[in-house]
């Protein structure tokens, strides 16, 4: 049964079609979002690493400051259809990047398994397997270049 306000199977309607409620219940609370990404500045390609942004709860995967995200991290980006559809910032496994190309989610995700935990266990979550930015200066964070998302 859905929790209140969200429709049955809501995940299978295009992101357009979600409320508030639902567009936000579709987020498998992975935390891979809240990572620092390199960009190399001649070929374009997105490299993402082991640091996470301050506000993240690295246990909980959850953002500390979320209704107040954009004034405290200016560069935090809101995920939108387009940037779902359009953008590599999101990891191939996103709830929202597999829905905005039309595919389902997987078995792992919360609102198939009916278990926040499968996101740990599937190797999913960043918890316990990143360090805030804040500990690593900025010349150093190419060493924290990580190849376990894609």
């Amino acid at each position: 049964m859905p929790e209140k306000g969200l429709r049955e199977r809501f995940w299978e309607l295009p992101l357009g079609e979600l409320s508030k409620p639902e567009w936000e219940a579709l987020c498998d609370g992975c935390g891979r979002c809240c990572l620092v990404k390199l960009q190399d500045e001649d070929s374009g390609e997105l490299a993402f690493t082991n640091l996470a942004c301050r506000y993240l709860d690295s246990q909980k995967c959850q953002c500390r400051v979320y209704d107040n995200r954009f004034s405290k991290v200016p560069d935090c980006i809101q995920v939108t259809e387009a940037v779902a559809r359009n953008t590599a910032w999101l990891p191939s496994t996103c709830a929202y990047r597999l829905r905005a190309h039309g595919q389902p989610l997987p078995a792992w995700h919360p609102l198939i398994s009916g278990d926040a935990g499968t996101v740990r266990q599937a190797g999913i979550s960043v918890a316990g397997r990143v360090v805030s930015e804040q500990l690593v200066h900025e010349d150093d964070w190419e060493e924290h270049i990580i190849h376990w998302i894609e």
